[in-house]
C-alpha cells in the first residue's frame, strides 16, 4: 500500500505548537484548562500540547485521559480524571484525526454532563468528512481525501509522521 507523508516530523511539531498558541489566545481570561486527549494518539498530542503550554503560557494546564471505545462509542466514556476536577473550568478535547466526528461526538457528550466555562476541539489533522455536526476549533491542517483514503498519523521514537494510504 503506497503512503503519502501529509506532515513530517518538523510540521507536526510547527503545528502543534500553533494549536498551543491559539488555547493560549483562547483561553486567556481562565486560570486553569484542562488539556482532554482521546486515549492513543489524541493522548500523545495532548501531552506535547500541555507541554507547550507549560512553556508558553502562565496557565495551570491539567492533563486528562479520554477513553472512547471506537468501535462501540455509544459505551460509557472514561477520563483519568473526576468529573469534579473539571467542573467550572475550562476544556480543550484532543485527538489526532478528525473523520467522521463519531469518537470526537461522543466524547463532547461526556463532558456535557457537568458545567464547563469554555469548551473547544483541537485536532492535528481534519478531513472534511463529518457524519456529525461536530468541528474542530484548532487544527493544524485541513484535508479534503476521498472516503477510501485512510490517515494516520504516528507519534514514535523514529520521529513523528501523518500519512495517507
Amino acid at each position: 500500500m503506497m503512503q503519502n507523508i501529509i506532515l513530517n516530523h518538523q510540521e507536526i511539531e510547527h503545528k502543534t505548537k500553533r494549536i498551543a498558541y491559539q488555547i493560549c489566545e483562547s483561553f486567556d481570561s481562565s486560570s486553569v484548562v484542562i488539556i482532554a486527549g482521546i486515549s492513543k494518539n489524541g493522548y500523545v498530542l495532548a501531552e506535547k500540547i500541555e507541554q507547550l503550554l507549560k512553556e508558553i503560557s502562565d496557565l495551570e494546564v491539567v492533563l486528562c485521559e479520554v477513553i472512547v471505545d471506537k468501535q462501540n462509542p455509544t459505551l460509557p466514556v472514561k477520563t483519568s480524571i473526576t468529573e469534579k476536577e473539571y467542573e467550572n473550568k475550562g476544556l480543550v478535547l484532543v485527538d489526532d484525526v478528525l473523520n467522521s466526528g463519531t469518537t470526537l461526538i461522543y466524547a463532547v457528550r461526556h463532558f456535557l454532563n457537568v458545567p464547563l466555562n469554555k469548551f473547544k476541539t483541537a485536532v492535528l489533522v481534519d478531513r472534511n468528512h463529518k457524519k456529525y455536526p461536530v468541528k474542530a476549533d484548532f487544527k493544524g491542517i485541513s484535508l479534503s481525501t476521498t472516503l477510501q483514503e485512510h490517515v494516520q498519523v504516528v507519534f514514535d521514537a523514529s520521529g513523528n509522521y501523518a500519512y495517507l494510504s
